[in-house]
């Protein structure tokens, strides 16, 4: 298998796990969404990019950003439906520094 290239990513998320409030916690399942997989989330449905401007900003290609987001909708889509809870850690990434003013 090759190996993933870095995926560079704007920042981490603050809080890093998701869960209903319906259950307790030692009784839920969860899925875990890398942090490439979250950046995808967060680039293409809250801010809005298109798939390709998406992929440029991570750095990586657009056949591998429609590969990661469609990885992070099927895991939501599954902790939503399914009652679980969301845990965001892991990936090949690299934080895109701040440009000083």
């Amino acid at each position: 298998m090759r190996p993933k290239k870095t995926r560079w990513v704007k920042c981490l998320p603050g809080e890093r796990c998701f869960r209903p409030q319906c259950a307790p916690a030692s009784k839920l399942d969860g899925v875990c969404l890398s942090i490439d997989e979250f950046e995808a989330v967060r680039l293409a449905c809250l801010e809005g990019l298109e798939q390709e401007k998406a992929a440029k900003l991570m750095k990586i290609s657009r056949p591998t950003f429609s590969r990661i987001i469609a990885s992070a909708h099927k895991k939501i889509a599954d902790a939503l439906v399914n009652i679980k809870a969301i845990k965001i850690e892991g990936g090949c990434c690299k934080i895109i520094a701040r440009k000083k003013r």
